[in-house]
């Protein structure tokens, strides 16, 4: 009973965390100007400890509880469709990856960032009808790329 309250209570202190550095990553000024959306990622540090020591079940709820706050506090419904699809893209490849053994810490965390970018790119692309929005994968990817680093 004790380990549970203990990871439970762990669990909230870095959902908390992740929602601090949202709220922290929304004060900064935009990276891009040129190119909306580009965030420095800093939410996924917390969810990436949570990912290697616990696993994909509590990563994805402390996820989903960031998203479904932020989304109050700070954002929309769309922002939490978009938020969602970019998490569970990249939570799902980040465990695929994590569990391979073949990636370090580092290269899931890119490939969390990319995904992220992907999986909002690919909900914009269906909600506009339009694929020309993919090609904005070419600079989310690099900065992605940069944020998971």
């Amino acid at each position: 009973m004790r380990r549970h309250t203990k990871k439970l209570t762990l669990l909230g202190l870095l959902t908390a965390i992740a929602l601090i550095l949202s709220y922290v990553e929304a004060l900064l000024p935009p990276i891009f100007v040129a190119v909306p959306g580009i965030k420095m990622g800093l939410p996924n540090i917390a969810i990436i400890f949570v990912l290697y020591r616990f696993g994909l079940k509590e990563a994805a709820a402390v996820s989903l509880v960031r998203l479904a706050a932020v989304a109050l506090l700070f954002g929309s419904a769309m922002t939490l469709i978009y938020s969602l699809a970019g998490a569970v893209l990249s939570l799902t490849l980040m465990s695929l990856l994590k569990r391979s053994n073949l990636f370090s810490m580092i290269g899931v965390s890119i490939v969390g960032g990319v995904s992220h970018n992907l999986g909002q790119i690919l909900v914009a692309m269906w909600l506009m009808e339009t694929a020309e929005i993919g090609y904005y994968m070419i600079i989310l990817t690099v900065t992605g790329t940069i944020a998971g680093i």
